[in-house]
């Protein structure tokens, strides 16, 4: 069902959804109300509303999930390193895993919202689906303890939990620094293109040139995504060195 911001959502729905039925039900809805709602309720900025809608929920949930992937990551690669450990856990916790995850469950059609972020699209918003998602972890906690969150998340992220490995988050990691960093520089994004390809079918070598707006970097992989990744190290060691 699509929840509108005059309607209740349908809670019955959600939790069969959620595979987790509340004691207090006050939390869930509480989870699911965007404080645009809650100020259009009561007076912005009162008591009242900071007590209807889900940022408390969405800072307890943030806290929440990062232990419980923290725990995970540890118990499944027990032999990385920090670093390692690190970037797994930003690649899981981020903005667009979580939204991507709520699209899934679809919790975007149970968020209560007020009228003008309704029509301003705000259940198709990376942050907001990302922000409901932490907030129904936080609920979950708050109502059923840890184990009870924990079994939500594992469930709710199981396909990002299967495919993350310390290789794949490297890759990622390099990449995204990069993009970061040029978008703070206020600089266009990189561009990465394959410049030439060598050896046979079973040992391929790929070679990448990356430019961006101040310079330009060549490298090689086994693969492409690890030739790009080895380019935006290359490239970010540059920077610090300028």
């Amino acid at each position: 069902m699509k929840n509108n911001e005059d309607q209740a959502p349908d809670l019955d729905d959600l939790e069969k959804i959620l595979n987790y039925e509340f004691r207090d039900r006050a939390r869930l809805e509480r989870a699911v109300t965007h404080r645009s709602w809650a100020h259009e309720q009561v007076a912005p900025g009162a008591e009242e509303a900071r007590r209807l809608h889900n940022e408390a929920l969405e800072f307890l949930g943030d806290s929440v999930l990062g232990l419980v992937v923290a725990d995970r990551l540890c118990r499944v690669y027990p032999s990385s390193t920090e670093g390692e450990l690190s970037r797994m856990k930003h690649r899981l916790v981020s903005a667009p895993t979580l939204a991507k995850a709520s699209v899934r469950l679809n919790l975007g059609d149970f968020l209560r919202f007020g009228r003008g972020e309704e029509k301003s699209g705000g259940r198709r918003k990376d942050a907001l689906l990302a922000d409901v998602f932490e907030a129904i972890a936080g609920a979950i906690f708050l109502d059923g303890g840890l184990m009870a969150a924990a079994s939500f998340i594992e469930r709710a992220l199981l396909e990002e939990l299967e495919q993350v490995n310390p290789v794949a988050a490297a890759e990622a990691d390099y990449k995204t620094m990069l993009q970061e960093r040029l978008q703070a520089e206020r600089k266009s994004g990189p561009r990465y293109t394959v410049v030439e390809t060598a050896g046979p079918p079973h040992k391929r070598v790929f070679q990448i040139e990356l430019t961006w707006d101040g310079g330009s970097v060549r490298a090689e992989g086994r693969s492409i995504k690890t030739a790009e990744a080895e380019a935006a190290r290359q490239a970010l060691e540059i920077m610090r060195k300028k």
